[in-house]
């Protein structure tokens, strides 16, 4: 048949929108239709651990192609509800939640144990423990279906981490367990609470206050205005010590248990939950604590130097989620430009529908890059190598700034290319939109997870080891052309240099347009050492337009394609 004859062409938009007359992607499998995402597992995993994973993988992606979108799409229309009283008038306070949202937290916690895999030695029939990569593409995989109960995840998972890394050992003895149990009905969440009216970005200004006990417990008073999973078996909480000097050097970190040792609810209250633009299918609220016995974590007075780990940690949770929904957001975009014929033609044989699927694939594809290079640094980071904490300090930030920002053109875009029917919210475009702009505020916003880029270039003398490390990769990586090495290599040297200019004296101002610019070219950079692997010339086309869209200069009146001499 010829492209050029009408009849025919007609003939067969006709017959492709009698079969969808909206294109529905419907139920998929998110590993298996994601070959980019097997070829970069199989590259960053053990090659055993990687076949044996394959199952799982694939029941993953099954399930958050499937099932988890249909209870994420119901749990998103039944949000949680407070339950301030039981029928008989007791004082009970009890958060209700949808049975399709119970039936996700089961596929999380319990079959495949999202929050306890970076602590047991058994999971996933796999003896031994399991790098970081594996929850985080698991993670991945179910959050293109359902954002909101990866923030519990994430949670339980670091206030598990922060536990282990700072509390006394008898914490550890007693809590531990429950924290870690795979049965569902025994296992507890975790949360924490840390905002305040006075102190958001500024934690200095928390007023919530700690007062020790003869037994060595604490009693907290005060409120917190921000509580996602509020009702949490344990919360972590930042709280200042009576008798303890201002600022920051008098805030503490404590553990809150939900229920005191005589089976009791804690001494707090959730006060309301919040009705919030997105998330929907979890609870976030406010809680006033009314002398709430809790356990002071680590050492007094460094309270958010410790928290701050916590945060570390789920900042590149954030960042992973934001990868996922995009890659959602792509995935979607892709399927209907195939699907759907308009003027005789495929959406995605149309030269502007072209340059318009790239510009959602690019951002896509740097997140999904910067999720693995920074799950790998953290795995070396929690084995002892300096030069990975200095690393992980400064690719943290990064990603939680540059691609949860990205995340929400992303997903805005991607329900465009659907049209009409994407602001309808029987698909899942609405949801992706709403729950990506969360990401650039839970965590730090955009301004403070900038500054604290500076932070790590000023205090822990990041920049110099991210430099060495790309040049590192660059130098592991084969099949591109000279020129497009070179321009790699003049690129990040720019790079790095704003990004000492941010750290100096007067500089903060340059802190986003640093952060930016050092995303990008590492993304450029781990994207073409990727394609080198693996033998992807999508991946190093992909790192191409990073470095000729989002970090060179342009001429907005001249044509935008990729320099000839870049192209092998």
């Amino acid at each position: 048949m010829s492209a050029n004859d009408p009849t025919q062409m007609t003939a067969l938009a006709q017959a492709s929108a009698a079969a969808h007359p909206v294109p529905d992607r419907g139920h998929v499998n998110n590993y298996t239709e994601d070959k980019e995402l097997q070829q970069l597992l199989a590259l960053y995993l053990p090659a055993d651990l990687y076949a044996h994973l394959q199952p799982y993988f694939e029941r993953m992606g099954e399930l958050a192609g499937g099932a988890v979108d249909d209870w994420a799409l119901e749990a998103d229309r039944n949000p949680p509800t407070l339950e301030m009283r039981s029928r008989a008038g007791k004082e009970v306070q009890r958060i209700v939640k949808h049975p399709a949202y119970v039936e996700m937290e089961k596929i999380a916690y319990q079959q495949f144990g999202l929050a306890a895999i970076s602590h047991r030695d058994d999971m996933l029939g796999w003896k031994g423990k399991m790098p970081p990569i594996v929850k985080y593409a698991l993670t991945y995989l179910f959050v293109q279906s359902e954002f909101g109960l990866c923030c519990p995840l994430s949670m339980t998972d670091s206030l598990t981490r922060t536990l282990k890394k700072y509390g006394e050992q008898k914490l550890l003895d007693k809590y531990l367990p429950t924290l870690l149990a795979m049965d569902f009905d025994a296992s507890v969440q975790g949360s924490m609470f840390m905002t305040e009216q006075a102190a958001g970005s500024d934690i200095a200004n928390t007023l919530t206050m700690a007062y020790p006990q003869e037994d060595g417990t604490w009693r907290l008073y005060g409120e917190k205005w921000f509580c996602s999973n509020p009702d949490a078996g344990f919360g972590m909480v930042l709280a200042r010590v009576d008798g303890g000097p201002p600022g920051m050097k008098g805030i503490s970190l404590f553990l809150l248990p939900r229920l005191k040792d005589d089976g009791g609810t804690n001494h707090y209250h959730i006060v309301r939950l919040k009705d919030k633009m997105g998330t929907r299918s979890m609870a976030s609220g406010e809680i006033r604590m009314d002398g709430a016995v809790a356990y002071l974590v680590g050492e007094q007075g460094r309270g958010f130097v410790q928290m701050a780990d916590m945060v570390n940690n789920s900042r590149l949770s954030n960042g992973m989620r934001s990868a996922g929904m995009m890659r959602r957001a792509v995935a979607e975009a892709e399927f209907i430009a195939r699907e759907r014929w308009a003027f005789g033609r495929r959406l995605q044989d149309l030269p502007l529908m072209r340059v318009q699927l790239d510009k959602l694939r690019v951002p896509a594809e740097q997140a999904r890059t910067m999720v693995f290079q920074t799950a790998q640094t953290l795995a070396r980071s929690d084995a002892g190598d300096k030069t990975a904490y200095a690393l992980l300090r400064i690719l943290t930030p990064l990603i939680k700034f540059r691609a949860c920002r990205d995340a929400r053109k992303v997903t805005g875009d991607a329900m465009e290319v659907r049209g009409g029917c994407g602001y309808i919210e029987e698909w899942a475009d609405p949801r992706l939109v709403r729950d990506a702009h969360l990401g650039s505020i839970w965590e730090g916003t955009s301004n403070i997870v900038a500054l604290d880029v500076v932070r790590a270039i000023k205090r822990e003398g990041s920049l110099p080891v991210l430099n060495d490390y790309l040049r590192g990769l660059l130098a592991e990586t084969g099949a591109i052309t000279a020129a497009y090495r070179q321009a790699l290599e003049q690129a990040l040297a720019r790079a790095i240099q704003l990004g000492e200019r941010a750290a100096a004296e007067g500089g903060e101002w340059l802190a986003r347009q640093a952060a930016s610019g050092l995303y990008h070219c590492t993304t450029a950079i781990a994207m073409a050492w990727e394609a080198g692997k693996t033998g992807s010339s999508e991946r190093l086309r992909l790192s191409q337009l990073v470095l000729a869209h989002r970090v060179l200069p342009r001429d907005p009146l001249a044509d935008s394609g990729v320099p000839a001499d870049w192209q092998a």
